[in-house]
């Protein structure tokens, strides 16, 4: 065992130092039967229905604010607001005052809220399952009387979406609080703060701008009483971020109604002009339908879904084009007959207008034509007639041909030597039927070739006719998407893309 000494030595500075301690520690840790005598002075005979007020006819006065934490989601097909929201109420309660040097300096407490009175103040439009969605914290009492209860929840309100100019939408949703029982002449809500709520702990949401939260107090008297009632009304005024829907929607929709103008620049002999359309029709419809997953189900066409509309009319008009564009480019003499104000419009109107012209190898014009049948028939005849006659074809050009109406014989008189020496060529008798019917061959022949001449001349002309209207086709559409793209976003509240 140690000496007794030396067993005082180690006492007294443990000692010392437990006082140096006590003395350290703040002065509310004296708390303990203080806290205890106290709460049971202040709750023993404590009436939670009681209102607390000095005079029963003074209204109760209370402080009302919020703190706006998070959205959490927004929900247009539903028309509902979720978020993160800490509700702050503040009054003072009569029955809990007390003097603090009584009760070891017992300043402030924690007391559960169902244990003393509190406003029953809720949110009007709420959706709810439970209709109340605060967490029931604690009250913080001051030996003065003043209450300070702030229940965090997630609310769901009621929202009128107005999807107007969607995605280029703000949208303000109304949150309106007030006592459910109590009418103005019994509580008095005021708001804590004229800008409304606090946002300065806000955390920023991905798909919405956070542009205020004001808030108004309203006072409303109702036809069936003369009493006031009072309620706080915030308005969470949130813009789109279009970034999203920019890159994903409308880009997408851009792209692909300049498919479908690009497609009027195909030849139809390509066979892929009217499959393109159709490929670009059905994409338009499952990008329209895509926008209706999300929207509500009301007669209120969005924006987007307005110009999803205009581009998806643009394409089932521009398959109805090609389609009277290959029925022109297939059509020939057999079949169609080109009438006057056709040709007249898309043969010489609209390319003068279009600045087209003729493509190189066409047919020539109809006189130039007569000209090559005539010389065609006459080389024909001629050639015929030498390869008859065994003779070359140049005899025109050195010699007559003479012919005996008595003999029946043909006779050459040369033109070289200065004398006529007769010969006999050949025995003509019915060379003149032979002839007859070479030359009715001839005929024939000359005006087959004559009728597909003209009948590729109609062909080409349906050609150029199809040209014709796919160019006037290509131009209209292209004006028409850049017009529509120009008027959908100029006409958007605004057009930031964030």
């Amino acid at each position: 065992m140690s000496p007794p000494g030396r067993r005082r030595y180690y006492i007294w500075p443990v000692r010392i130092a437990l006082l140096v301690v006590c003395l350290s520690l703040p002065h509310e840790s004296h708390q303990g039967p203080h806290e205890k005598r106290l709460l049971h002075q202040l709750l023993d005979h404590y009436n939670v229905l009681e209102r607390p007020v000095a005079n029963e006819s003074d209204p109760l006065q209370l402080s009302f604010g919020l703190t706006l934490m998070q959205i959490i989601d927004v929900d247009e097909k539903n028309q509902l607001l979720i978020t993160n929201i800490w509700l702050k109420l503040e009054w003072n309660d009569v029955n809990l005052r007390w003097n603090s040097s009584e009760y070891g300096g017992v300043k402030d407490l924690r007391i559960p809220p169902h244990r003393i009175w509190k406003p029953d103040v809720l949110m009007y439009n709420s959706a709810d399952e439970g209709f109340d969605g605060t967490y029931p914290t604690n009250v913080v009492v001051r030996n003065n009387g003043s209450c300070l209860y702030i229940p965090p929840g997630i609310f769901k309100s009621t929202c009128k979406i107005d999807i107007t100019w969607f995605p280029f939408d703000d949208q303000r949703c109304d949150m309106k609080f007030g006592s459910w029982t109590y009418d103005g002449f019994q509580l008095d809500l005021q708001l804590q703060e004229d800008t409304g709520g606090d946002i300065s702990s806000f955390i920023t949401n991905g798909e919405w701008d956070l542009l205020g939260v004001p808030g108004q107090r309203n006072e409303i008297y109702y036809n069936c009483c003369p009493e006031p009632y009072i309620d706080i009304t915030f308005t969470i005024i949130i813009r789109r971020r279009t970034l999203y829907y920019f890159f994903n929607l409308i880009v997408p929709c851009v792209l692909i109604a300049s498919m479908a103008v690009l497609g009027f620049t195909l030849p139809p002999d390509s066979g892929e002009k009217l499959s393109l359309d159709v490929t670009v029709l059905l994409s338009l419809t499952f990008f329209l339908n895509m926008v209706a997953e999300t929207m509500p189900p009301t007669s209120e066409r969005p924006l987007i879904g307005t110009y999803f509309n205009c581009i998806m009319f643009m394409v089932a008009s521009s398959v109805v084009s090609t389609i009277l564009i290959l029925n022109y480019h297939h059509r020939n003499a057999d079949t169609h007959e080109m009438s006057t104000w056709v040709r007249l419009i898309f043969l010489h109107w609209m390319p003068c207008l279009l600045r087209m012209s003729r493509p190189s190898g066409e047919p020539e014009p109809r006189k130039t034509l007569q000209l090559r049948e005539l010389e065609l028939k006459e080389r024909s005849s001629k050639s015929l007639l030498a390869n008859v006659l065994d003779i070359d074809d140049d005899f025109r050009h050195t010699g007559t041909l003479q012919s005996s109406s008595t003999t029946g014989f043909l006779r050459v008189s040369g033109g070289g030597g200065g004398h006529d020496e007769p010969q006999i060529v050949h025995n003509c008798i019915g060379s003149h039927r032979e002839l007859s019917l070479i030359l009715k061959e001839i005929r024939v022949i000359t005006e087959r070739y004559r009728k597909e001449e003209e009948a590729a001349e109609v062909t080409n002309d349906w050609k150029f006719a199809a040209m014709v209207v796919d160019r006037l086709c290509l131009i209209i559409f292209t004006l028409f998407t850049i017009i529509a793209t120009i008027a959908v976003l100029f006409s958007a509240p605004h057009i930031i893309v964030t």
